[in-house]
């Protein structure tokens, strides 16, 4: 799962940093296996910490990241595998 082409959004790439997208993805691909097909992320600015919170259901899973930056982004947002190719995709785009 995750293994095929990858795409995002027009809002990801206008509000999610390159780093941070990829980041994002490392995640992903650093979890044990089995997978869930569907990924949530919580983005959020903490005084200079981007604080993401990354999380699925099936199986549960919850980990959370502290990473020291300038430009901290607050969003929420979604990465599906649908066999064929994953999204990476904002909240608000779903």
């Amino acid at each position: 799962m995750f293994d095929n082409p990858r795409y995002l959004t027009r809002g990801v790439d206008a509000e999610i940093p390159l780093q941070l997208q990829l980041f994002l993805w490392d995640c992903i691909d650093r979890m044990a296996e089995p997978k869930d097909y569907f990924q949530c992320f919580e983005l959020e600015d903490l005084g200079g910490m981007q604080h993401i919170v990354h999380f699925s259901e099936q199986p549960e899973y919850r980990m959370n990241y502290f990473i020291p930056t300038m430009k901290a982004v607050t969003a929420k947002i979604y990465v599906i595998d649908s066999e064929e190719y994953s999204t990476m995709f904002l909240a608000e785009e779903y």
